[in-house]
């Protein structure tokens, strides 16, 4: 379905004068850029109620402090036969969470008119196909809209480290794009430091590693919330049912996991 199926949304103004002072200079100077874009701020049931800056809903302080949350999205892109998960580890210069393994990709919708569609989430499907060219250089025509499949949302809280963290509720999509065993990528070295893609014994490897001390590798806390509850089933019912869009079960996909 395309964006004139349904109806545009108006952008939400600023919610409020929350504290967002933090020195960034000593910050890449291209991700403190991107802490100047507009988040959609909800409330626990996922309604949106506002927007502030990517730097404000990141501040620890603002989500100890005032509960700020917001909207975002994960992506885990699979190859077409399905047996390797596409994983991406975040570049050095990240302001949150640097040097992290993760997977394929993971952002927010932004309060712009496309991404505040919630229509068959069409505003988070379209913001994951963006990152995914910023992020990994994917080309919108290697993953279509139509693609991206919805499983369920997850409201967590985590920090970074004593200054930024996350509070997100995160909607799931998965993806097995037909066309080609792999798709083509070609990461930006400002966002991503490596890539690699998996099989399930290799993530479970690197899950390990992630929380063994002195192993050098970190995962994310998102990530692992979500292989640790969810993604080993949902990977072997796409692989059993052939179909990616048969993984989620209804009730997940009415559901908000609190995590």
């Amino acid at each position: 379905m395309g964006s004139s199926d349904v109806a545009t949304p108006t952008p939400a103004p600023l919610t409020s004068t929350i504290a967002a002072d933090v020195d960034l200079s000593n910050y890449d100077d291209e991700q403190v850029k991107l802490m100047e874009e507009m988040c959609i701020v909800i409330d626990r049931d996922d309604k949106r109620i506002g927007a502030d800056s990517k730097k404000t809903c990141h501040l620890m302080t603002n989500i100890l402090g005032h509960n700020l949350l917001h909207r975002a999205f994960s992506v885990f892109l699979f190859s077409a036969d399905g047996t390797k998960l596409l994983l991406q580890q975040r570049a050095t210069e990240k302001i949150t969470f640097p040097d992290a393994w993760t997977n394929t990709c993971c952002s927010h919708p932004l309060n712009t008119a496309d991404e505040l569609v919630e229509k068959d989430n069409l505003g988070v499907r379209t913001a994951a196909q963006r990152k995914l060219f910023h992020e990994l250089g994917i080309e919108a025509k290697d993953v279509p809209l139509d693609d991206f499949h919805f499983l369920t949302r997850i409201h967590y809280m985590a920090p970074s480290n004593e200054t930024w963290g996350e509070h997100e509720i995160d909607y799931i999509l998965f993806m097995r794009p037909q066309h080609k065993e792999l798709v083509d990528m070609n990461p930006s070295p400002n966002e991503v430091r490596d890539v690699r893609w998996v099989t399930k014994d290799e993530l479970k490897v690197l899950l390990e590693q992630g929380v063994t001390p002195g192993s050098g590798i970190i995962v994310t806390p998102w990530f692992k919330l979500i292989c640790d509850n969810f993604m080993f089933a949902w990977w072997d019912r796409m692989m059993a049912e052939g179909d990616v869009s048969k993984v989620a079960h209804a009730e997940e996909v009415e559901k908000i996991y609190r995590l």
